[in-house]
C-alpha cells in the first residue's frame, strides 16, 4: 500500500503517550466498539490518503514529539503503517506507540499483523469497553486496555511480556524495561 487513508494528524497532543508526541489518526476500523470517542473513524472512506513520504515529512516537522499510531485502527491498514514505522526508526530517533483494538496475542499469532511488532516500542491493546471506562486510567479508555513494552517483549522471546503499571508511564521505563 502506498497511500495511508488517514482522519487526521495532530501536533505536540499529550493525550495519547508521554511527551509531547503527533498522533496519526488512521481510518478505517471494524471494531465498533459502543461508546468510541472517535466514531467517524470506523469508515475508510473519511480519511484523506497520504503517501508515506507525506507523512514522514509532517512526522519530520517536530523534531522533539515521538509518534502515536491511532485511529480507528491503524491495523486495519497494516501494510501501509508497517512501512511508515520502518521509515521513522530508519530516519529519526523518535519511538513509536501504537493503539489498536486487537489484542497482542492475536497480532503475535497472525502472520499479516505481526509485521509491524518490531518497529513499535510500545502498544496499547484491546477494544475500548464502555463498562470499564475510567477517567483515572493515563492513555487508556478502559480498564482491560494494557500497555505493553512492545521492544522488551520481543527482545526476550516470552510468552509472557511486560505490561506496564500507571507508575512506570514515564519515557525511561516504557522504553528501557
Amino acid at each position: 500500500m502506498n497511500k495511508l487513508s488517514i482522519l487526521n494528524v495532530i501536533h505536540d497532543t499529550t493525550v495519547d503517550g508521554p511527551g509531547f508526541r503527533t498522533a496519526i489518526y488512521a481510518a478505517g476500523c471494524t471494531h465498533r466498539c459502543p461508546g468510541c470517542h472517535n466514531p467517524q473513524s470506523w469508515d475508510i472512506e473519511n480519511g484523506t490518503l497520504h503517501t508515506i513520504d507525506q507523512l514522514l515529512e509532517i512526522i519530520k516537522e517536530d523534531e522533539f514529539a515521538n509518534v502515536t499510531f491511532t485511529g480507528g485502527d491503524p491495523l486495519f491498514q497494516v501494510e501501509g503503517f508497517t512501512k511508515l514505522a520502518q521509515r521513522i526508526k530508519a530516519e529519526t530517533n523518535k519511538n513509536i506507540w501504537c493503539y489498536t483494538g486487537f489484542l497482542y496475542e492475536d497480532i503475535l499469532k497472525s502472520d499479516r499483523l505481526s509485521v509491524i511488532l518490531p518497529f513499535i516500542d510500545v502498544l496499547v491493546d484491546g477494544k475500548y469497553i464502555e463498562a470499564l471506562r475510567s477517567e483515572e486510567l493515563r492513555f487508556r479508555g478502559s480498564s482491560n486496555q494494557r500497555i505493553i513494552n512492545v521492544r522488551a517483549s520481543l527482545n526476550e522471546c516470552q510468552d509472557s511480556y511486560p505490561i506496564l503499571k500507571s507508575s512506570h508511564y514515564n519515557e525511561n521505563s516504557i522504553l528501557k524495561s
